[in-house]
């Protein structure tokens, strides 16, 4: 069964692969030219909008079945109350843009000491059935990456806040991180691995069926 995960950002597509091991095809590939309005208030609703949309169109399109994936997550930060939240990709604005985001997020702790720097990534993986005998059946899948943000970027890897975030435990960056050592902490990784595990159990149930 194809796995499709519900986004066009490339870095998000090769991370999810590489931590369930599969391939995974993008909005891209199967054609879906509609844009997902991001109008739920946490990132499960978000997940779930985003994940019901790209199932509707493959059910149009009466292929073959599908499991479509959708990733919702974000940066909530304790001293400015959980923000930016839902809004952590388009926080300083649309388009997206990763070093402007940062600059703004810098500027709204300015003053505040790493002390109250607390900040938590949050991951939601929401999974919809398209076609087949289990069509429908939604899940979501919930990861958590809890840290401290510094003062100023550091590291090239990784996208997003990865150049503040400092993991609990850590004396490097996300972004000054290599792509395992990421995945192995990351928020992203605890909510694919768990949808892994559940896809490996479900695969397993059905051959004894």
């Amino acid at each position: 069964m194809n796995i499709i995960l519900a986004t066009r950002n490339r870095h998000k597509a090769r991370e999810i692969a590489e931590l369930l091991g599969r391939e995974v095809l993008t909005l891209d590939d199967i054609g879906f030219e509609g844009k997902v309005e991001e109008t739920g208030a946490s990132f499960e609703e978000n997940a779930r909008l985003k994940a019901a949309a790209a199932a509707r169109h493959l059910r149009a399109r009466r292929g073959t079945p599908a499991l479509v994936v959708a990733d919702d997550s974000g940066l909530e930060v304790e001293a400015l109350g959980g923000a930016p939240g839902v809004l952590s990709a388009r926080y300083a604005g649309v388009p997206s843009d990763d070093a402007a985001n940062n600059a703004k997020l810098l500027d709204a702790l300015r003053g505040v000491p790493l002390s109250r720097r607390g900040a938590r990534f949050r991951c939601a993986l929401a999974v919809e059935f398209a076609g087949g005998p289990r069509d429908g059946e939604p899940r979501t899948f919930e990861g958590i990456l809890r840290g401290t943000l510094g003062l100023r970027p550091k590291g090239r890897r990784g996208f997003g806040y990865d150049p503040l975030f400092f993991p609990e435990g850590h004396g490097r960056t996300i972004a000054e991180m290599t792509a395992s050592a990421k995945n192995a902490i990351s928020h992203r990784g605890a909510a694919a691995r768990a949808l892994r595990e559940w896809l490996e159990t479900s695969a397993s149930q059905a051959a004894h069926e």
